[in-house]
This record gives structure tokens, C-alpha cells and sequence, in this order.
């Protein structure tokens, strides 16, 4: 049977000449699509999905060359959009792998963040009331130390009196949180 009287077979729905098809150019349309995704089972879905499409299309009169290039030409085609789709996927999964990874550090970071916060506030409040207000001036107003000294009426050498107070009871009271200020610091100025 040569290439037109099959195709003409084909688009009458001859179900004989489709498997005769099917049986001849399976296994060599199965190796050259194994050649090109180089796995056994994904080969194999292709190839079939190719001839189920054609058959279930019926695309037969489209055929311009012979059978068995179209053949070869889907089968190729068809690989080539699958390793597409795969490398696709492959971005997409590692692009959520990575923005996953950096949400639940940002999440474990706010935690520990969220910890060391309320522990400072806890250390805070044990200080002297003027201790604190002198500690409030400076790191959280970021005052200097004359401004602060103009602002209370005190002398610099007394605001730097209490600020060393501060700090002692401040680190004696933070000691445990040391290693993850830190860890907090080390990766605020390495990004």
C-alpha cells in the first residue's frame, strides 16, 4: 500500500490499516523519541499520544509528504515541547523552593525578632527610671550625649554615667540573647 492509498484508508477510519500503522512504525518512532528524552516511559506516552491524537483528530488529509515523516516530525516535535514543559516546571519549582525557603526564614527571623523585642522591653523596664529615660534619648531618639545632657540639665559626665549603668544591666539581662543579636547583626550587614 503506497503513502495515498493509505492516507486515504486513514480518513475513512479504516481501524485495519490505522493498527498496521501503529504495529509498524511504533517501536523505531518509540526509539528515536527515546534518543531524545532519554526516558523509557515518557517515550513510550508520546509515541501514543501521538496516534491517539491522529486518530481521534482525524488529520490524515493534512499529511502532504509521506506518513512516516510526519510521523517522525511529531514525534520529535512533540519531545522537544515536552523537555519545554519540564524545564519550565523545573524553574517554576525551584523558583517556589527558593521564595519558600526565604518566606519561612523571614517568618523564623520575625519570631526570634518578635522574642528578642519583648526581652528588651522586659530588661528595659527594670531599669532606673532616669536610666532609662537617658537609654530611651539615646538609642531610640539617637540623641548625642550634649543633647541629652542640655535636654534633662544634667552634665555630659552624668548622662555618661547612666548610660554605662544601662548597658551593664542591659547586657546582664541579655546575655542569653547575645548569639542571636549576633547572627541578626551578621546577616543584617551581609545582604
Amino acid at each position: 500500500m503506497d503513502n495515498k492509498e493509505m492516507t486515504a484508508s486513514l480518513v475513512n477510519d479504516n481501524e485495519t490499516v490505522f493498527e498496521q500503522l501503529f504495529k509498524k512504525h511504533f517501536r523505531e518512532l518509540h526509539a528515536y523519541a527515546f534518543s531524545l528524552l532519554k526516558d523509557w516511559d515518557v517515550a513510550e506516552e508520546i509515541v501514543q499520544a501521538l496516534f491517539l491524537k491522529l486518530w481521534e483528530k482525524n488529520e490524515w488529509p493534512n499529511i502532504q509528504n509521506s506518513i512516516k515523516s510526519y510521523l517522525y516530525k511529531s514525534v520529535y516535535h512533540d519531545s522537544l515541547n515536552y523537555i519545554r514543559r519540564q524545564k519550565v516546571q523545573q524553574r517554576y519549582q525551584t523558583t517556589t523552593a527558593y521564595s519558600m525557603k526565604n518566606h519561612t526564614d523571614d517568618a523564623a527571623g520575625k519570631l526570634k525578632l518578635s522574642e528578642l523585642e519583648r526581652h528588651l522591653y522586659k530588661a528595659l523596664n527594670k531599669l532606673p527610671e532616669k536610666c532609662r529615660a537617658i537609654f530611651h534619648l539615646s538609642r531610640f531618639e539617637e540623641l548625642k550625649y550634649q543633647e541629652i545632657a542640655n535636654q534633662l540639665n544634667i552634665s555630659i559626665k552624668t548622662v555618661e554615667t547612666h548610660m554605662g549603668k544601662a548597658l551593664r544591666i542591659l547586657r546582664k539581662e541579655m546575655k542569653e540573647f547575645l548569639p542571636l543579636i549576633t547572627l541578626m547583626l551578621f546577616n543584617m550587614f551581609r545582604s
